[in-house]
């Protein structure tokens, strides 16, 4: 997703917002509150994920690994990851001094294995914004902020589901470069 998509979305959100405001006052300030209050969880989860020690994060261990109901992200091409997978917002992308998560300059074994922990760092973020959603209902009231809450809770699967559908294939990725450098360094 290109920064042009995003901005445009920031704009629809905030002309909904407005016309919300104009036509139902509290509806539209419990809408106001609720998106501000998930920016913050934004940002926050932001500065976490980059403060987090990487060595905590072990992509072959609980609960980053590949389990065998996932068969090496298999299970995920069910849903269509990979189609739509690059189409999703990427903190990497837009925010400088964040690790790239591309492969463009993962040629190394040490850059996918850090990429790999990268994942890892990503999932859990993920999940803990997914089990904070309910924090925006301490600030906002009503229906629109539950719906507003769901919304953002459900919005963090597909993020989940891109690292886990990732994680096996940089996996196999490094034991294919790990054998080529072996058998250059054999040679």
């Amino acid at each position: 997703m290109t920064i042009e998509v995003q901005i445009a979305i920031i704009i629809a959100v905030l002309i909904i917002i407005a016309v919300t405001l104009h036509f139902a006052r509290a509806v539209g300030m419990q809408m106001l509150l609720s998106v501000l209050v998930i920016a913050g969880l934004g940002i926050l989860a932001h500065i976490v994920g980059e403060a987090l020690p990487r060595r905590w994060f072990d992509p072959e261990k609980f609960p980053y690994r590949a389990y065998p109901w996932e068969k090496n992200g298999k299970f995920y091409e069910k849903l269509g990851v990979r189609r739509w997978k690059d189409r999703m917002p990427d903190k990497s992308r837009w925010v400088k001094g964040t690790y790239t998560k591309t492969l463009t300059n993962q040629s190394n074994p040490e850059s996918l294995r850090h990429l790999l922990k990268e994942t890892c760092v990503a999932e859990c973020i993920h999940w803990i914004l997914l089990l904070l959603s309910p924090v925006v209902l301490l600030f906002t009231r009503g229906t629109a902020a539950i719906m507003i809450t769901v919304v953002y809770a459900l919005s963090n699967f597909p993020f989940i589901i891109i690292q886990r559908y990732n994680r096996p294939r940089l996996r196999i990725l490094l034991e294919r470069r790990l054998r080529a450098k072996r058998k250059e360094e054999s040679v």
